[in-house]
């Protein structure tokens, strides 16, 4: 799905605040934007459309100096301008955005929990690494699918920024590949969606479940985030 102009606006904005940057420092496709942040704990790099923007402290943006673009969206080139300072790896992601999305109807019909002790039984049946990926407690709004009592997805979201909304999805292991993710997703992204807010989604790229799934619900592959964590 294409996405509007405007729209794409509204996520360069969101991002510009995030780290800090003027409004409108993104809307140039064909320039690096740096920004010097000593106070970092990490080195970002972010390729949004044809746009990019490195942020992290002095040190670092110095040692990154006469890479391109294409390099230093490669995890491995952050970890090496950042090896003196124990830069650790946090990988790179891969970033999705929707203005509007078509309907998901479910084959039959679902019990639906908001609450958001619901999200936190579900997590509790899931593993650690897919508990710290999505983070669903750490979200705003929780719709959770169960059965019986039993929670079997969720999909969530956060706002950000005020004017985008980060999209999770977490399935109960034993009941995946069944169109209960894309279902509780489609259900949060809608909620999203109707408050008025961009959607974005944001997947590892070695997690091709979610980059697919992402894909399915009709989000628009925009860039990616690389960033590594630096010692303190």
């Amino acid at each position: 799905m294409t996405l509007e102009q405007h729209t794409r606006a509204i996520v360069r904005l969101a991002w510009e605040r995030r780290f800090g940057f003027p409004d409108g420092s993104l809307d140039d496709d064909d320039a690096l934007q740096q920004l010097c942040d000593d106070g970092a704990t990490s080195l970002t790099f972010l390729r949004l459309w044809g746009g990019a923007a490195l942020v992290g402290p002095g040190w670092a943006l110095e040692e990154a100096q006469g890479c391109t673009p294409e390099e230093l969206a490669d995890h491995a080139t952050l970890l090496r301008v950042t090896r003196s300072r124990g830069g650790h790896g946090l990988g790179t992601a891969s970033l999705f955005y929707a203005d509007d999305l078509p309907l998901v109807q479910p084959p039959e019909e679902v019990t639906l929990s908001r609450e958001p002790g619901a999200a936190s039984l579900l997590e509790e049946r899931c593993p650690p690494d897919d508990i710290h990926e999505v983070h669903l407690s750490g979200m705003d709004h929780t719709f959770t699918l169960l059965d019986g009592e039993t929670p079997v997805a969720c999909g969530a979201y956060a706002e950000w920024q005020g004017i985008v909304a980060q999209l999770g999805v977490l399935v109960s292991p034993e009941l995946r590949a069944r169109g209960l993710g894309t279902l509780a997703a489609s259900v949060a992204a809608q909620e999203a969606l109707a408050s008025g807010l961009v959607l974005q989604a944001r997947a590892d790229v070695s997690n091709f479940a979610a980059n697919a799934l992402a894909r399915r619900l009709g989000l628009s592959w925009a860039g990616t985030q690389t960033s590594v964590l630096l010692a303190r």
